[in-house]
């Protein structure tokens, strides 16, 4: 079963999907994090992120790995080419350069057909802005998570303080989060949208909990 959790950045879907496919007993697919590490490595080699040919390279030759702990089935550390890269894809830098990255057609080429490759192995919850609509258009089950701008502003300048990592100033990640969004939603490669038979749960206000269990039940519902 591939459960598909969709939405804009900062709607909590990395946090909610690790959380699901443990209440669950499946795996996690974090994909935001393959096309987070794929921008890594073109900043480290400092290749042009408007180069559609030379990212869609550095996508199809690098090797990108998940490291778990404890037998725990979500993954808490991202490799690229074996260097641990956990960190160095969740700065500031990185979020300004994955939409361009992940906007390049060769690259979501090369990434959806590792996605697949994983997610058809197996149980999986799969996040991401085309899981629904591009990778797994056939997932059983598909969320669209969302939660209004602020709202995703507050959360990620909380997130950025608890891991010291990132921008804690609260406009200029609210201006980055709506930069994003529209250019999510406006690139002419899979762009961010809800599957039309998607499940949309809108989080502003709602506690993390209430999320996991709407989505449980969904997951739940489809295997019965």
């Amino acid at each position: 079963m591939i459960v598909a959790i969709d939405g804009p950045c900062g709607a909590g879907k990395s946090s909610v999907a690790k959380v699901v496919a443990r209440e669950l007993g499946f795996s996690c697919l974090d994909t935001g994090a393959m096309y987070r590490a794929v921008a890594w490595l073109a900043k480290h080699n400092g290749v042009d992120l408007d180069d559609n040919e030379a990212l869609g390279k550095v996508a199809r030759e690098c090797e990108i790995a998940f490291g778990h702990t404890n037998e725990d089935p979500t993954p808490n550390q991202v490799f690229v080419d074996g260097h641990d890269v956990t960190s160095d894809i969740r700065t500031a830098e990185i979020d300004k350069a994955v939409s361009p990255v992940s906007s390049a057609p060769a690259v979501r080429e090369a990434l959806v057909l590792q996605q697949q490759r994983i997610g058809n192995a197996g149980d999986y919850v799969v996040e991401g802005r085309d899981i629904g609509t591009v990778v797994f258009p056939n997932a059983e089950v598909k969320v669209f998570l969302t939660a209004s701008p602020e709202e995703r502003a507050h959360r990620r300048v909380r997130q950025n303080a608890d891991r010291c990592v990132g921008s804690i100033d609260y406009e200029e990640v609210l201006a980055d989060i709506i930069r994003r969004d529209r250019a999510d939603t406006t690139r002419d490669t899979s762009p961010l949208k809800k599957a039309d038979d998607a499940v949309e749960i809108d989080s502003t206000g709602d506690h993390i909990e209430t999320v996991i269990a709407k989505i449980c039940e969904l997951a739940n519902e489809r295997r019965r």
